[in-house]
């Protein structure tokens, strides 16, 4: 099996979790003797990289094509114009269109049997591949624009692009029923044509075992009394973290030896700074700013918490809960995540609700068993999140559409 398999990035190059997937997707497909080509729009070394060919379409740099212009999540950045004839976000249809003809060109000369493509900045060189080389083409939503702009319609241009890539896909798969949902409901698709592959991660077992801590401070001030509620990743409305400090505010003036540890960056950190001393909550908020997601630093933060949040708007899965739990912290989620659906130990509420969130927060920090044994619990659901079953339904999927096109 001979995969073209089209991203927007891997880590460490890399501005979320979609990237961790795909490096850990396709590793799992590779033990299954499947030949991968991973196309990049940026230029990068990956030494740790062995089990496939990773090929840059552009010679251009990780920052020229995720920090300046845009990564995964970022279609913002896509420029469109508004109603008003004015120009929206940074121009990053330079990057797509040398992206879609490197890949033409692949596709031209290549010999492959399927075209993966994840998400909407690789639909376009995915179908261009599909028109030349007559290969099905598997379009795989980690995330869609609705996700992005928290339930709204977000950017047209990419709408749009994600509209065709869906219609004119041979088959889809989402990474949750809430995605696919999603998917029927805003672009009109015919269910049957979708197929819900969980996401899974793994961990390299020295991650496990690391002492010591980045976060002095936090270990001192636990040592002082205070309970430590955690929110790690990007600083987008999306995330529903506006909601989370109105919680927060709730929670501290119940427990006042609480801190909430906010890890990440995005548009919305000036904003959640603001938002933090207009509750008067300040003193009680630590903003760290932007962290690699694959180093320790990361992982020390969800080693210091008493709780992870994860307050989503709509999250077409989540991984960050997994990594909360993996490393030692038991997580509450917005029940509007994909996660949720394999993730059943754990505390849930629906976004909206703040004084629920609240509440839920609060219960976890003051009462240690209720909060250890849920924490257990999820330690045991975790073994059972793994990548082979997803990895044996993709090859099914390859497999039937290879038997289709025979026909």
């Amino acid at each position: 099996m001979k995969i073209l398999m089209l991203g927007w990035e891997l880590p460490p190059h890399h501005t979320g979790g979609m990237g961790v997937v795909c490096l850990q997707l396709c590793k799992a497909l590779a033990s299954q003797s499947a030949d991968i080509e991973f196309v990049l729009p940026y230029s990068a070394d990956f030494p740790t990289i062995n089990f496939m060919k990773v090929t840059p379409a552009m010679p251009t740099s990780v920052e020229e094509v995720l920090r300046q212009s845009g990564g995964t999540y970022d279609s913002q950045y896509f420029s469109y114009l508004d109603a008003r004839g004015n120009t929206r976000g940074v121009n990053m249809a330079e990057h797509q269109d040398n992206y879609v003809k490197y890949v033409s060109q692949l596709a031209l000369l290549g010999e492959y049997d399927v075209i993966h493509a994840h998400d909407w900045l690789t639909f376009r060189a995915g179908l261009a591949a599909k028109h030349i080389s007559g290969k099905p083409l598997i379009v795989h939503i980690h995330s869609t624009e609705f996700d992005r702009s928290g339930g709204n319609s977000g950017n047209p241009l990419v709408r749009e692009i994600e509209y065709l890539g869906l219609h004119l896909a041979d088959k889809i798969i989402a990474v949750s029923q809430a995605t696919k949902d999603i998917i029927v409901r805003e672009y009109d698709i015919d269910p049957s044509r979708i197929s819900v592959v969980h996401n899974a991660i793994e961990f390299n077992e020295n991650e496990l075992y690391e002492t010591g801590s980045s976060y002095k401070y936090i270990e001192y001030m636990k040592t002082q009394g205070y309970k430590v509620i955690l929110s790690a990743g990007r600083l987008t409305v999306q995330k529903g973290l506006t909601n989370l400090l109105h919680a927060a505010k709730e929670v501290v003036e119940r427990n006042p030896k609480t801190l909430f540890l906010v890890v990440g960056s995005g548009e919305q950190y000036q904003e959640l700074i603001r938002l933090a001393a207009d509750l008067g909550i300040s003193q009680n908020v630590i903003m760290v700013g932007y962290i690699n997601g694959t180093g320790k630093q990361w992982r020390d933060a969800f080693r210091c918490a008493d709780l992870f949040v994860m307050p989503s708007i709509s999250e077409p899965f989540g991984l960050t809960p997994i990594e909360a739990i993996t490393f030692g912290a038991p997580v509450l989620i917005s029940k509007q995540t994909g996660v949720s659906e394999v993730l059943k130990n754990c505390f849930k509420v629906d976004f909206w609700d703040i004084h629920e969130m609240a509440n839920q927060m609060c219960a976890a920090i003051t009462y240690p068993n209720l909060k250890e044994e849920i924490y257990r619990n999820a330690q045991a659901e975790l073994k059972k999140i793994a990548w082979n079953k997803s990895i044996d339904k993709i090859m099914d999927i390859y497999n039937k559409q290879l038997q289709r096109v025979a026909v």
